[in-house]
């Protein structure tokens, strides 16, 4: 069995938790709290429009292709179809994760709790965001295009480290224990490697679709509980000059994956 896919995963998902340890900083003020929450927001805000934007062009060319007489519209309904049951499933199924698993209580909620348990969303949706990077690059690797999946990882690596800090924002002030921060590195970034070592055994373009739909489901829903955090902290100059300066980072770095890939 060649383990190269799942090593492929590994280095790609590892480096999220390069930016995990600013959770650990002390008496961080009110201002610096929003300022980061709203980097995080930011980020994950890109992500959202990327993937989201990704499959729309796919289902929008299939339909075009099927307007000029090319039968794709079986696919572009059955793609359609993947698109709205996976953003559902993750929209929601965050909802169901947050009141069943994390059990979280309406009112009164301390705030180093809700700090706590909105990274565990966080590390969740980019988990299931980076569960279909890691098919990507097996899937490059099994189709034998293995120069691509090295390029793939190496681009996603750099990319995941802006990932941790992410989840690890919203923490800043509350002294997050390392136990914590390595449960959601392990949620945020497993799944990269366990996409790497699927993808690498079997190829399904379906199934990429939904995973992408999923994961756009699922940001939705944790940039509105960023969102909310953001006002709570009331700084609405410096939450906006985060949400610029997170979005824009993350637009960075996806600009130089595509360079680097396209070396």
């Amino acid at each position: 069995m060649d383990l190269t896919p799942l090593g492929l995963g590994i280095l790609a998902g590892g480096t999220i938790i390069l930016g995990l340890p600013i959770a650990r900083l002390k008496a961080v003020s009110t201002k610096t709290k929003a300022f980061l929450n709203a980097i995080s927001t930011g980020i994950l805000v890109f992500l959202l429009v990327e993937i989201t934007g990704h499959i729309l062009e796919e289902v929008e060319h299939l339909l075009i292709s099927a307007t000029e007489g090319f039968h794709t519209l079986p696919d572009a309904l059955r793609f359609g179809g993947l698109l709205i049951a996976g953003f559902s499933t993750g929209l929601l199924g965050l909802v169901w994760f947050e009141q069943r698993v994390l059990k979280a209580p309406h009112t009164d909620e301390a705030p180093k709790e809700k700090a706590h348990r909105v990274a565990m969303l966080i590390a969740v949706g980019l988990g299931l965001h980076n569960l279909s990077e890691g098919l990507a690059i097996g899937q490059g690797y099994a189709s034998g295009a293995v120069q691509l999946a090295w390029l793939l990882a190496i681009g996603f690596a750099l990319h995941n480290g802006t990932e941790g800090f992410g989840i690890a924002a919203p923490l800043s002030g509350y002294r997050a224990s390392w136990r914590f921060l390595g449960i959601t590195a392990l949620v945020a970034g497993g799944p990269t490697f366990l996409g790497a070592l699927i993808g690498g055994l079997w190829t399904n373009q379906a199934l990429e679709v939904f995973c992408l739909a999923l994961a756009s489901g699922t940001l939705l829903y944790v940039i509105g509980e960023l969102m909310h955090l953001g006002r709570q902290l009331k700084s609405e100059a410096v939450v906006s000059i985060g949400l610029l300066i997170g979005f824009c980072v993350a637009m960075v770095t996806d600009f130089a994956l595509v360079v680097f890939s396209g070396i």
